[in-house]
């Protein structure tokens, strides 16, 4: 049966959320339109991890090798003490990793991974992919909705099945559309740096780096299929601004970490320049669908970066999403199975984060206590105790 209009399903967002979900409705056949409004996808951002769980979403769409070949696969994560600058635990990645969860654990750089999913939706058929095209309003009756977009060439209204809002933590579907509250700011600020590979020290280009200190933690890793080095400082600061790209005082950055173990300063002083973002979360419980409006990853659940699952859980709701929409023609009911299917694990992910943003940033005696705790268990229980987050797969079947 041809598909009609009301058929169409809406996207706001091409970022890794909003692609991916375009991608695994198309498999399915279904008709998406995803209204971007960037002038064009470039490759911003820094690194990001990409967890077994993530990876099987990406097998299942046939992206697995398109991603292995930009990304890295670190021997094991790097757990160190700013206190001491001694290692606190080595959690084993790698070949364990992939036999333990059936996929590797990877880490790429956010404009590779959003490339190789671009490039899948061109090739995807049934996905119309609109630049310069964002959306200001929308609205729903019991059988459709009018969603009002502003485009170079002024205010444009499109009709459709479903308006998705996968247009990231400050998401204006969320906030215009369905009229909820916004992500707060946590009192986190990252500031990222990209740098060549050669510039690293060679112990650090095939681990994953993990720095533990009081108020901070610093995290670093190969990306680009090993060619550049991924550097984040996520400090406690009060500083907001929506923008992923502010450029940051380098100096002022490493003058806070002027007490940290040599080897990390040395790293942190690498980099020319740094860019910065505030980093903001939200509460568990708040509904993300209204009737014929859903929202997918951080426009749905932004959480903190302390659990490395921010990309991860936006690819999870992208197939339980498409997988929802596949069993029946009656959206509302496909969106609410959505949120029933996706919720509840999505939010034991934010606590965890939560939970991490606490265990990191530890100073004095609780510190000492931590790293002992660390130390104690080892690398491979400390990785067994994320087995239900890793371990995670996507249903069988379609």
């Amino acid at each position: 049966m041809a598909s009609t209009p009301q058929d169409t399903l809406f996207i706001a967002g091409a970022g890794i959320g909003g692609l991916t979900a375009a991608i695994a409705l198309s498999r399915r056949a279904r008709p998406v339109t995803v209204l971007e409004a960037a002038p064009a996808l470039d490759p911003i951002g820094s690194g990001l991890q990409l967890s077994p769980n993530a990876i099987h979403v990406l097998r299942g769409l046939g992206l697995e090798e398109a991603v292995r070949r930009q990304a890295v696969a670190p021997e094991a994560i790097r757990v160190m003490s700013a206190r001491t600058g001694k290692p606190i635990a080595e959690i084993p990645l790698g070949q364990t990793a992939e036999t333990r969860y059936g996929a590797p654990y990877l880490v790429i750089h956010r404009g590779d991974l959003q490339q190789v999913l671009l490039n899948a939706a061109r090739a995807s058929a049934g996905i119309d992919l609109r630049l310069c095209t964002r959306v200001r309003d929308a609205r729903q009756s019991a059988d459709a909705v009018q969603v009002e977009v502003e485009t170079d060439a002024g205010i444009d209204h499109l009709s459709g099945g479903a308006l998705i809002g996968a247009d990231g933590v400050w998401s204006n579907v969320r906030r215009r559309v369905m009229d909820l509250r916004q992500a707060v700011f946590s009192g986190r600020t990252a500031y990222r740096a990209v740098i060549p590979i050669e510039a690293v020290p060679a112990a650090w280009r095939e681990a994953t780096g993990l720095w533990l200190g009081p108020r901070a933690h610093v995290v670093h890793y190969p990306v680009s299929a090993g060619r550049e080095f991924n550097i984040v400082a996520l400090v406690a600061e009060d500083w907001q601004e929506e923008s992923w790209s502010t450029p940051a005082d380098t100096a002022a950055l490493l003058a806070r970490f002027a007490s940290w173990p040599a080897e990390c300063r040395d790293l942190l002083a690498l980099p020319n320049r740094y860019l910065k973002w505030a980093l903001c979360g939200m509460d568990p419980g708040t509904s993300w669908v209204n009737g014929r409006f859903a929202l997918l990853g951080d426009a749905a659940h932004a959480m903190l970066p302390f659990a490395a699952q921010g990309a991860g859980m936006s690819i999870e709701d992208a197939d339980a999403l498409a997988r929802a929409i596949d069993t029946t023609d009656h959206l509302p009911n496909a969106l609410a199975r959505y949120q029933a299917t996706r919720q509840d694990r999505a939010e034991s992910v934010l606590r965890l984060a939560r939970s991490n943003d606490r265990v990191y940033h530890m100073a004095g005696p609780l510190a000492l206590a931590r790293d002992t705790v660390m130390k104690g268990l080892g690398g491979e229980r400390l990785l067994a105790r994320l087995d239900w987050l890793y371990g995670w797969r996507p249903p069988e079947g379609r």
